[in-house]
C-alpha cells in the first residue's frame, strides 16, 4: 500500500483547530490529520492503530483521510463531498394523471376500494410503467387529497 505523508503548515493547523459548528465527520477528519501531522508543528506523531483505537475508527478510513489530503488538500477532507448518486424518477406528471385517474375509477371485481399494491399492479400491467412499488404509488398519491389514509369509510 502507498504510504501518504501528512505535513501540516501552522496555517492548516489553526484553520482545522478553529472554533465553530461543524459536521461529526469534519471533526473526525479534522482529528485524523492533525494525530497524522508528521510536520515541524507536531509535538508527537500517533501511530495509525493508536488513532483508530482512540476515534474508534477503521485502519482504512485513517488511509482515505490521508491520501485524499495529499492528493487534493486540506479543504477536500474537510468538505463534505456532493452526492453523486441519483435516481431518476418514475412519476412524471403523465403516469401521475394516469395513477389518479386510475385511483378514482371503480376498484377491481371483489374489492371494496383500490390498495396500493393493487394500483401498482394495474399500472404495470397497462403499460404505464416497466415495474412500480406501491411505495411510489403512496408518494404520489400523498400529494393529492386521494391518499388512502384520508378516508374514512363509515
Amino acid at each position: 500500500m502507498k504510504k501518504y505523508k501528512v505535513t501540516l503548515t501552522q496555517q492548516e493547523r489553526e484553520a482545522i483547530s478553529s472554533k465553530g459548528k461543524h459536521a461529526a465527520q469534519t471533526v473526525l477528519n479534522a482529528l485524523i490529520l492533525l494525530a497524522c501531522d508528521e510536520g515541524e508543528y507536531q509535538k508527537e506523531r500517533s501511530t495509525n492503530e493508536t488513532i483508530s483505537q482512540v476515534l474508534n475508527v477503521s485502519m482504512k478510513t485513517i488511509d482515505r483521510v490521508k491520501k485524499r489530503f495529499v492528493e487534493e488538500g486540506l479543504d477536500a477532507v474537510l468538505a463534505r463531498k456532493p452526492a453523486t448518486r441519483r435516481m431518476p424518477k418514475k412519476a412524471d406528471g403523465d403516469f401521475e394523471a394516469h395513477l389518479i385517474a386510475l385511483s378514482c375509477s371503480e376498484p377491481p371485481e371483489g374489492y371494496h376500494r383500490w390498495s396500493l399494491r393493487l394500483l401498482a399492479d394495474k399500472v404495470v400491467e397497462l403499460n404505464y410503467v416497466d415495474h412500480i412499488s406501491h411505495e411510489t404509488v403512496r408518494q404520489v398519491l400523498k400529494k393529492t387529497s386521494l391518499s388512502p389514509g384520508n378516508r374514512k369509510d363509515g
